[in-house]
């Protein structure tokens, strides 16, 4: 896996601007950085709430407030899995 650092230079007073420190600057770049990654299926949720600096039951949280879902079905994959669910009782043995 790979480890560093990434540097995200901002204008001075910056901050300032968005009425926070730069600790929590920093740390809503990053929560920013993960949701969309997630979103877009380049991270798994514990990779993801791993770059965010949170436990993944935080993660999911910030999903939730930020309107990321935490189901990454492409269309075809969730219409599967929908058939799969609408055919499973039909399937299912009767009572006997």
């Amino acid at each position: 896996m790979l480890q560093g650092t990434v540097n995200v230079s901002v204008p001075d007073g910056f901050e300032d601007a968005v009425a926070t420190t730069e600790h929590e600057l920093e740390d809503q770049v990053r929560l920013m950085a993960a949701l969309k990654m997630f979103e877009l299926g380049k991270l798994s949720s514990g990779h993801a709430a791993q770059l965010a600096g949170r436990t993944r039951a935080e993660f999911f949280e910030a999903c939730g407030r930020y309107q990321v879902s935490v189901f990454n079905y492409d269309p075809e994959e969730a219409a599967d899995e929908l058939r799969r669910d609408v055919e499973t009782p039909r399937n299912l043995p009767g009572p006997e």
